[in-house]
């Protein structure tokens, strides 16, 4: 809780680059929603009156699936489904689903988004943008991703040794897989210090979509 206050609730910058373009910055991590819920819904409503918007991951390390579907739930116009968590255990799957957002202005789903990302991108980022990407909602710009899917627990063998075993694997509804190793493959790949350029230029050469009421 610390952390997250300290790091303003993962909100690391909110900006204006070009005219009718914002650019939300998240980062070091995505804070378990129960923390950060209140910064997080006043910085998403900052940009929902933009013409496009440009969400920043290049520098986040992951986080709380339950976050990345309340973003995703001011990203898109209708229920989603996001993925379908499978345990190693035999524990029934849980499905995880874009949540509907609070009362208020959002992005909402019609207007150009893309996401940037880099090699530190990693775990409930990559799923964030995973989930954008594989729906047609965002493009994806930078470079591939770190490819961290599968939860896992660590079980200490020796005192200076720890294994960590995967306890579950979640399966895009689309692609029936997910990132895992592979990482999230850029729709415009470039060194992750360009993306915001390469994004910049790229949603100047889109036609913004109707702005939600």
């Amino acid at each position: 809780t610390r952390e997250a206050r300290e790091q303003d609730g993962g909100v690391a910058g909110i900006d204006r680059p070009a005219d009718g373009v914002a650019h939300l910055e998240l980062r070091p991590l995505l804070y378990p929603l129960s923390m950060v819920v209140d910064r997080l819904t006043a910085a998403l409503r900052s940009v929902a009156d933009a013409d496009a918007l440009v969400i920043d991951l290049r520098h986040n390390r992951g986080g709380a699936p339950e976050t990345v579907a309340f973003i995703c739930g001011h990203l898109f116009d209708e229920p989603t489904h996001l993925h379908t968590m499978h345990f190693a255990d035999g524990t029934a799957p849980i499905q995880s689903w874009a949540s509907p957002p609070p009362p208020g202005p959002t992005f909402g789903g019609r207007r150009p988004l893309a996401v940037l990302t880099g090699a530190d991108t990693f775990s409930g980022a990559e799923e964030l943008a995973y989930d954008l990407q594989q729906y047609g909602r965002a493009t994806v710009v930078g470079e591939r991703t770190r490819g961290g899917a599968h939860p896992r627990e660590g079980f200490r063998i020796h005192p200076h040794l720890e294994v960590a075993v995967p306890t579950g694997r979640p399966v895009h509804p689309i692609t029936g897989t997910n990132w895992e190793g592979s990482g999230v493959v850029p729709d415009l790949p470039c060194a992750a210090e360009d993306a915001l350029d390469v994004a910049l230029t790229r949603l100047s050469r889109r036609p913004a979509g109707p702005r939600c009421p």
